[in-house]
Protein backbone atom coordinates (compact mmCIF):
# COMPACT_ATOMS: atom_id res chain seq x y z
CA UNK A 1 0.00 0.00 0.00
CA UNK A 2 1.41 3.35 -1.07
CA UNK A 3 0.36 6.26 1.09
CA UNK A 4 0.72 10.00 1.19
CA UNK A 5 -0.28 12.66 3.66
CA UNK A 6 -1.86 15.98 2.69
CA UNK A 7 -1.93 18.70 5.35
CA UNK A 8 -4.47 21.43 4.65
CA UNK A 9 -4.01 24.87 6.17
CA UNK A 10 -2.58 28.21 5.14
CA UNK A 11 -1.15 28.61 8.65
CA UNK A 12 1.23 25.73 7.87
CA UNK A 13 2.51 27.46 4.75
CA UNK A 14 3.02 30.70 6.69
CA UNK A 15 5.09 28.87 9.28
CA UNK A 16 2.73 29.78 12.09
CA UNK A 17 2.55 26.15 13.21
CA UNK A 18 4.66 23.07 12.51
CA UNK A 19 3.30 20.05 10.66
CA UNK A 20 3.73 17.57 13.51
CA UNK A 21 0.70 15.59 12.33
CA UNK A 22 2.57 14.33 9.27
CA UNK A 23 5.45 13.12 11.43
CA UNK A 24 3.06 11.30 13.77
CA UNK A 25 1.08 9.70 10.95
CA UNK A 26 4.21 8.54 9.14
CA UNK A 27 5.39 6.83 12.31
CA UNK A 28 2.02 5.13 12.81
CA UNK A 29 1.86 3.99 9.18
CA UNK A 30 5.40 2.61 9.44
CA UNK A 31 4.18 0.43 12.31
CA UNK A 32 1.73 -1.13 9.85
CA UNK A 33 4.33 -1.52 7.14
CA UNK A 34 2.63 1.09 4.95
CA UNK A 35 5.08 3.11 2.87
CA UNK A 36 4.62 6.89 2.86
CA UNK A 37 6.08 8.38 -0.30
CA UNK A 38 4.85 11.97 -0.20
CA UNK A 39 4.05 14.75 2.30
CA UNK A 40 2.18 17.70 0.85
CA UNK A 41 1.04 20.96 2.43
CA UNK A 42 -1.60 23.05 0.69
CA UNK A 43 -3.39 26.21 1.73
CA UNK A 44 -7.10 26.74 2.30
CA UNK A 45 -7.93 27.02 -1.37
CA UNK A 46 -10.34 24.64 -3.08
CA UNK A 47 -8.77 24.89 -6.54
CA UNK A 48 -5.25 24.15 -5.34
CA UNK A 49 -6.49 21.39 -3.04
CA UNK A 50 -8.31 19.79 -6.00
CA UNK A 51 -5.06 19.78 -7.99
CA UNK A 52 -3.24 18.12 -5.11
CA UNK A 53 -5.96 15.48 -4.71
CA UNK A 54 -5.88 14.60 -8.42
CA UNK A 55 -2.12 14.18 -8.33
CA UNK A 56 -2.30 12.05 -5.17
CA UNK A 57 -4.97 9.79 -6.66
CA UNK A 58 -2.68 9.02 -9.61
CA UNK A 59 0.20 7.78 -7.46
CA UNK A 60 -1.09 6.58 -4.09
CA UNK A 61 -3.49 3.97 -2.71
CA UNK A 62 -4.08 5.65 0.64
CA UNK A 63 -4.48 9.42 0.93
CA UNK A 64 -4.72 10.92 4.40
CA UNK A 65 -5.83 14.52 4.93
CA UNK A 66 -5.32 16.54 8.08
CA UNK A 67 -7.12 19.81 8.78
CA UNK A 68 -9.89 21.72 7.08
CA UNK A 69 -12.80 20.02 8.88
CA UNK A 70 -13.79 22.98 11.06
CA UNK A 71 -16.83 25.29 10.99
CA UNK A 72 -15.46 28.27 9.06
CA UNK A 73 -15.64 29.08 5.35
CA UNK A 74 -11.97 28.33 4.77
CA UNK A 75 -12.44 24.75 6.05
CA UNK A 76 -12.83 23.09 2.65
CA UNK A 77 -11.41 19.58 2.88
CA UNK A 78 -14.68 17.61 3.07
CA UNK A 79 -16.35 19.59 0.32
CA UNK A 80 -13.35 19.35 -2.00
CA UNK A 81 -12.86 15.60 -1.52
CA UNK A 82 -16.60 15.03 -1.95
CA UNK A 83 -16.57 16.90 -5.24
CA UNK A 84 -13.54 14.95 -6.45
CA UNK A 85 -15.05 11.51 -5.85
CA UNK A 86 -18.62 12.54 -6.72
CA UNK A 87 -20.45 12.00 -3.43
CA UNK A 88 -22.52 14.25 -1.24
CA UNK A 89 -22.31 15.19 2.42
CA UNK A 90 -24.65 14.02 5.16
CA UNK A 91 -25.03 14.80 8.85
CA UNK A 92 -23.68 12.23 11.27
CA UNK A 93 -26.25 12.05 14.05
CA UNK A 94 -23.85 11.16 16.87
CA UNK A 95 -21.41 13.90 15.89
CA UNK A 96 -24.26 16.42 15.82
CA UNK A 97 -25.43 15.25 19.23
CA UNK A 98 -21.94 15.68 20.68
CA UNK A 99 -21.54 19.15 19.20
CA UNK A 100 -24.91 20.26 20.58
CA UNK A 101 -24.03 18.79 23.98
CA UNK A 102 -20.74 20.69 24.02
CA UNK A 103 -22.52 24.03 23.73
CA UNK A 104 -25.37 23.07 26.07
CA UNK A 105 -23.00 22.09 28.87
CA UNK A 106 -21.30 25.48 28.66
CA UNK A 107 -24.52 27.46 28.35
CA UNK A 108 -23.45 28.87 24.97
CA UNK A 109 -25.75 29.27 22.00
CA UNK A 110 -24.48 27.18 19.08
CA UNK A 111 -24.03 29.15 15.88
CA UNK A 112 -25.36 27.64 12.66
CA UNK A 113 -21.93 27.16 11.10
CA UNK A 114 -21.01 24.63 13.80
CA UNK A 115 -23.47 22.20 12.23
CA UNK A 116 -21.02 21.99 9.35
CA UNK A 117 -18.61 20.06 11.58
CA UNK A 118 -21.08 17.15 11.81
CA UNK A 119 -21.12 16.68 8.02
CA UNK A 120 -19.39 13.55 6.69
CA UNK A 121 -18.92 12.03 3.25
CA UNK A 122 -21.86 9.86 2.18
CA UNK A 123 -21.19 6.18 2.83
CA UNK A 124 -18.03 6.84 4.81
CA UNK A 125 -16.72 5.10 7.90
CA UNK A 126 -16.91 7.70 10.67
CA UNK A 127 -14.22 8.11 13.33
CA UNK A 128 -15.79 9.80 16.33
CA UNK A 129 -13.94 12.70 17.90
CA UNK A 130 -13.59 12.00 21.63
CA UNK A 131 -11.59 15.18 22.22
CA UNK A 132 -13.25 17.74 19.97
CA UNK A 133 -16.17 18.28 17.62
CA UNK A 134 -15.37 17.45 13.98
CA UNK A 135 -15.33 13.67 13.35
CA UNK A 136 -12.87 11.99 11.04
CA UNK A 137 -13.94 9.73 8.19
CA UNK A 138 -12.75 7.32 5.52
CA UNK A 139 -14.20 6.38 2.16
CA UNK A 140 -13.00 4.24 -0.74
CA UNK A 141 -13.40 5.25 -4.37
CA UNK A 142 -11.93 3.58 -7.47
CA UNK A 143 -9.53 1.47 -5.38
CA UNK A 144 -8.27 4.52 -3.48
CA UNK A 145 -8.94 5.13 0.21
CA UNK A 146 -9.38 8.70 1.43
CA UNK A 147 -9.02 9.36 5.17
CA UNK A 148 -9.96 12.79 6.52
CA UNK A 149 -8.79 13.78 10.01
CA UNK A 150 -9.08 16.93 12.15
CA UNK A 151 -6.08 19.23 12.35
CA UNK A 152 -5.51 19.77 16.10
CA UNK A 153 -3.01 17.14 17.32
CA UNK A 154 -4.93 16.80 20.59
CA UNK A 155 -7.85 15.48 18.53
CA UNK A 156 -5.97 13.68 15.76
CA UNK A 157 -3.58 11.58 17.87
CA UNK A 158 -6.18 9.79 20.02
CA UNK A 159 -8.49 9.38 17.02
CA UNK A 160 -5.73 7.67 15.06
CA UNK A 161 -4.78 5.37 17.94
CA UNK A 162 -8.34 4.36 18.82
CA UNK A 163 -10.15 4.26 15.47
CA UNK A 164 -7.93 4.82 12.44
CA UNK A 165 -5.22 2.24 13.14
CA UNK A 166 -7.72 -0.65 13.46
CA UNK A 167 -9.45 0.58 10.30
CA UNK A 168 -6.20 0.66 8.32
CA UNK A 169 -5.17 -2.74 9.64
CA UNK A 170 -8.35 -4.12 8.11
CA UNK A 171 -7.27 -2.81 4.70
CA UNK A 172 -4.02 -4.76 4.67
CA UNK A 173 -3.99 -7.79 2.36
CA UNK A 174 -2.72 -10.20 5.02
CA UNK A 175 -2.58 -10.37 8.76
CA UNK A 176 0.80 -9.11 9.92
CA UNK A 177 2.19 -7.53 13.05
CA UNK A 178 4.72 -4.72 12.87
CA UNK A 179 6.36 -4.55 16.27
CA UNK A 180 9.03 -2.04 17.28
CA UNK A 181 11.48 -1.42 20.06
CA UNK A 182 13.05 1.99 20.55
CA UNK A 183 16.55 2.37 22.02
CA UNK A 184 17.37 5.82 23.34
CA UNK A 185 20.94 7.13 23.25
CA UNK A 186 22.79 10.09 24.69
CA UNK A 187 26.41 11.14 24.37
CA UNK A 188 26.78 10.00 20.78
CA UNK A 189 25.68 11.80 17.62
CA UNK A 190 23.50 10.37 14.88
CA UNK A 191 26.35 10.14 12.35
CA UNK A 192 28.73 8.50 14.83
CA UNK A 193 26.06 6.02 15.87
CA UNK A 194 25.28 5.18 12.26
CA UNK A 195 28.97 4.66 11.48
CA UNK A 196 29.33 2.19 14.38
CA UNK A 197 26.25 0.27 13.16
CA UNK A 198 26.58 0.79 9.41
CA UNK A 199 26.97 -2.87 8.47
CA UNK A 200 23.89 -3.82 10.51
CA UNK A 201 21.84 -1.04 8.91
CA UNK A 202 22.97 -1.92 5.39
CA UNK A 203 22.17 -5.61 5.88
CA UNK A 204 18.74 -4.97 7.37
CA UNK A 205 15.64 -6.50 5.89
CA UNK A 206 13.56 -7.85 8.75
CA UNK A 207 13.99 -6.34 11.32
CA UNK A 208 14.73 -2.86 10.02
CA UNK A 209 16.93 -0.38 11.90
CA UNK A 210 16.24 3.34 11.67
CA UNK A 211 18.13 6.08 13.59
CA UNK A 212 16.50 9.43 14.37
CA UNK A 213 18.04 12.55 15.91
CA UNK A 214 15.73 14.49 18.20
CA UNK A 215 16.20 17.13 20.90
CA UNK A 216 19.95 16.68 21.33
CA UNK A 217 19.75 12.91 21.47
CA UNK A 218 19.38 9.92 19.15
CA UNK A 219 16.81 7.15 19.03
CA UNK A 220 17.07 3.88 17.18
CA UNK A 221 13.90 2.08 16.17
CA UNK A 222 14.11 -1.67 15.50
CA UNK A 223 10.99 -2.89 13.70
CA UNK A 224 10.16 -6.49 12.87
CA UNK A 225 7.38 -7.91 10.70
CA UNK A 226 5.87 -11.23 11.78
CA UNK A 227 2.63 -13.11 12.32
CA UNK A 228 2.62 -12.40 16.07
CA UNK A 229 4.22 -10.00 18.53
CA UNK A 230 6.11 -12.92 20.07
CA UNK A 231 7.64 -13.85 16.72
CA UNK A 232 8.55 -10.23 16.07
CA UNK A 233 10.24 -10.04 19.49
CA UNK A 234 12.32 -13.11 18.66
CA UNK A 235 13.61 -11.29 15.58
CA UNK A 236 14.34 -8.05 17.45
CA UNK A 237 16.24 -9.48 20.43
CA UNK A 238 19.40 -10.71 18.60
CA UNK A 239 19.65 -7.43 16.68
CA UNK A 240 19.35 -5.42 19.88
CA UNK A 241 22.06 -7.56 21.49
CA UNK A 242 24.46 -6.79 18.62
CA UNK A 243 23.71 -3.07 18.92
CA UNK A 244 24.29 -3.07 22.67
CA UNK A 245 27.60 -4.90 22.24
CA UNK A 246 28.87 -1.99 20.15
CA UNK A 247 27.26 1.12 21.65
CA UNK A 248 25.55 -0.06 24.83
CA UNK A 249 27.34 2.51 26.99
CA UNK A 250 25.28 5.24 25.31
CA UNK A 251 21.88 3.57 25.78
CA UNK A 252 19.96 5.14 28.64
CA UNK A 253 16.51 3.60 28.12
CA UNK A 254 14.13 1.74 25.84
CA UNK A 255 10.64 2.77 24.81
CA UNK A 256 8.82 6.07 24.68
CA UNK A 257 10.42 7.99 27.52
CA UNK A 258 12.93 10.78 28.10
CA UNK A 259 16.20 11.24 29.92
CA UNK A 260 14.64 13.36 32.67
CA UNK A 261 11.82 10.85 33.17
CA UNK A 262 14.31 7.99 33.49
CA UNK A 263 16.42 9.90 36.03
CA UNK A 264 13.38 10.64 38.21
CA UNK A 265 12.15 7.06 37.91
CA UNK A 266 15.53 5.56 38.86
CA UNK A 267 15.91 7.89 41.85
CA UNK A 268 12.36 7.28 43.08
CA UNK A 269 12.66 3.50 42.84
CA UNK A 270 15.89 3.63 44.86
CA UNK A 271 14.59 6.10 47.42
CA UNK A 272 17.39 8.53 46.48
CA UNK A 273 17.34 12.27 45.89
CA UNK A 274 19.15 14.86 43.81
CA UNK A 275 19.90 18.61 43.80
CA UNK A 276 21.65 20.79 41.26
CA UNK A 277 23.89 23.83 41.06
CA UNK A 278 23.72 25.49 37.66
CA UNK A 279 25.76 28.27 36.17
CA UNK A 280 25.75 28.30 32.35
CA UNK A 281 22.54 26.23 32.09
CA UNK A 282 20.61 28.76 34.17
CA UNK A 283 18.11 26.35 35.72
CA UNK A 284 17.56 24.13 32.69
CA UNK A 285 18.47 20.94 34.58
CA UNK A 286 16.00 21.81 37.33
CA UNK A 287 13.33 22.62 34.75
CA UNK A 288 13.80 19.24 33.03
CA UNK A 289 13.49 17.40 36.33
CA UNK A 290 10.44 19.30 37.58
CA UNK A 291 8.65 18.76 34.27
CA UNK A 292 8.25 15.10 35.31
CA UNK A 293 5.10 14.41 37.36
CA UNK A 294 6.00 13.19 40.83
CA UNK A 295 9.54 14.59 40.67
CA UNK A 296 9.20 16.09 44.16
CA UNK A 297 9.90 12.62 45.56
CA UNK A 298 13.39 12.75 44.07
CA UNK A 299 14.31 16.39 43.38
CA UNK A 300 14.95 18.65 46.37
CA UNK A 301 15.82 21.82 44.48
CA UNK A 302 18.49 23.75 42.68
CA UNK A 303 20.57 26.90 42.89
CA UNK A 304 21.28 29.02 39.83
CA UNK A 305 24.75 30.34 40.67
CA UNK A 306 25.38 32.48 37.63
CA UNK A 307 27.94 34.85 39.16
CA UNK A 308 31.07 34.26 41.19
CA UNK A 309 29.48 36.11 44.10
CA UNK A 310 26.59 33.65 44.26
CA UNK A 311 28.93 30.69 43.91
CA UNK A 312 30.89 32.00 46.88
CA UNK A 313 28.04 33.25 49.07
CA UNK A 314 25.47 30.50 48.60
CA UNK A 315 27.61 27.49 47.74
CA UNK A 316 30.80 28.29 49.66
CA UNK A 317 33.17 28.11 46.70
CA UNK A 318 36.46 29.49 48.07
CA UNK A 319 37.68 32.73 46.54
CA UNK A 320 41.10 31.20 45.93
CA UNK A 321 39.57 28.48 43.70
CA UNK A 322 37.66 31.09 41.71
CA UNK A 323 40.77 33.26 41.44
CA UNK A 324 43.20 30.46 40.61
CA UNK A 325 41.13 28.06 38.51
CA UNK A 326 38.19 30.23 37.49
CA UNK A 327 34.45 29.65 37.66
CA UNK A 328 34.70 27.51 34.54
CA UNK A 329 36.93 24.75 35.82
CA UNK A 330 37.06 21.20 37.08
CA UNK A 331 37.78 22.43 40.61
CA UNK A 332 34.71 24.68 40.71
CA UNK A 333 32.41 22.04 39.22
CA UNK A 334 33.61 19.56 41.85
CA UNK A 335 32.96 21.90 44.78
CA UNK A 336 29.59 23.03 43.41
CA UNK A 337 28.35 19.45 43.14
CA UNK A 338 29.61 18.48 46.58
CA UNK A 339 28.33 21.58 48.35
CA UNK A 340 24.86 21.64 46.79
CA UNK A 341 24.41 18.00 47.77
CA UNK A 342 25.28 18.74 51.39
CA UNK A 343 23.32 22.00 51.64
CA UNK A 344 20.14 20.50 50.20
CA UNK A 345 20.57 17.16 51.95
CA UNK A 346 20.42 14.85 48.93
CA UNK A 347 21.97 11.60 47.79
CA UNK A 348 23.39 13.19 44.65
CA UNK A 349 24.51 16.65 43.64
CA UNK A 350 24.91 17.78 40.03
CA UNK A 351 26.75 20.90 38.92
CA UNK A 352 27.14 22.54 35.53
CA UNK A 353 29.53 25.38 34.75
CA UNK A 354 30.79 26.43 31.33
CA UNK A 355 30.73 28.85 28.43
CA UNK A 356 27.43 28.92 26.53
CA UNK A 357 28.48 31.83 24.33
CA UNK A 358 28.28 33.72 22.14
CA UNK A 359 31.65 34.98 23.44
CA UNK A 360 34.51 33.23 25.28
CA UNK A 361 34.77 33.71 29.05
CA UNK A 362 37.83 33.65 31.33
CA UNK A 363 39.88 33.04 28.20
CA UNK A 364 38.05 29.74 27.68
CA UNK A 365 36.28 28.79 24.46
CA UNK A 366 32.57 28.72 23.79
CA UNK A 367 31.21 25.22 24.35
CA UNK A 368 33.63 24.20 27.13
CA UNK A 369 31.52 22.75 29.96
CA UNK A 370 32.36 20.99 33.23
CA UNK A 371 29.80 18.72 34.87
CA UNK A 372 30.30 17.56 38.43
CA UNK A 373 28.51 14.59 40.00
CA UNK A 374 28.81 14.15 43.78
CA UNK A 375 27.17 11.14 45.41
CA UNK A 376 26.90 10.07 49.01
CA UNK A 377 29.61 7.56 49.89
CA UNK A 378 31.33 7.83 46.49
CA UNK A 379 34.12 9.95 45.09
CA UNK A 380 33.08 12.97 43.07
CA UNK A 381 33.53 12.82 39.31
CA UNK A 382 33.89 15.70 36.90
CA UNK A 383 33.31 15.41 33.17
CA UNK A 384 34.77 17.89 30.69
CA UNK A 385 32.82 18.19 27.45
CA UNK A 386 33.18 20.43 24.43
CA UNK A 387 30.01 21.36 22.62
CA UNK A 388 29.36 23.18 19.37
CA UNK A 389 26.44 25.24 18.16
CA UNK A 390 24.53 28.30 19.21
CA UNK A 391 23.97 29.39 22.79
CA UNK A 392 20.60 27.69 23.32
CA UNK A 393 21.83 24.45 21.79
CA UNK A 394 24.86 24.40 24.08
CA UNK A 395 22.66 25.07 27.11
CA UNK A 396 20.20 22.32 26.16
CA UNK A 397 22.88 19.74 25.42
CA UNK A 398 24.87 20.57 28.56
CA UNK A 399 21.76 20.11 30.72
CA UNK A 400 21.05 16.74 29.18
CA UNK A 401 24.67 15.67 29.52
CA UNK A 402 24.37 16.50 33.23
CA UNK A 403 21.33 14.23 33.52
CA UNK A 404 23.05 11.50 31.48
CA UNK A 405 26.12 11.45 33.70
CA UNK A 406 23.92 11.59 36.79
CA UNK A 407 21.98 8.59 35.53
CA UNK A 408 25.19 6.64 34.99
CA UNK A 409 26.26 7.37 38.57
CA UNK A 410 22.84 6.45 39.94
CA UNK A 411 22.94 3.08 38.17
CA UNK A 412 26.45 2.38 39.49
CA UNK A 413 25.31 2.40 43.11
Amino acid sequence: MRAEIIAVGTELLLGQIANTNAQFLSQKLAELGVNVYFHTVVGDNSERLTQVIRQAAERSDLIIFTGGLGPTQDDLTKETVAAHIGVGLETDALAMERIQSFFDQRGIAMTENNRKQALVLEGSTVFHNDHGMAPGMAVSHEEKTYVLLPGPPSELYPMVDRYVMPFLTGLLPQKQVFHSRVLRFYGIGESALEERLLDLIEQQSNPTIAPYAKEFEVTLRITARAATVEQAESLIVPVEEKIRERVGEYVYATGETSLNQVVVKELTERGETIACAESCTGGTVASLLTSVPGSSAAFHGGIVCYTDEVKHQLLDIPQDILATHGAISEATARRLAENVRVKLGTTHGVAVTGVAGPDPSEGKPVGLVYIGIASEGQSTIVKEIRLAGRRQAIIGRAAKFALFYALQRIKER
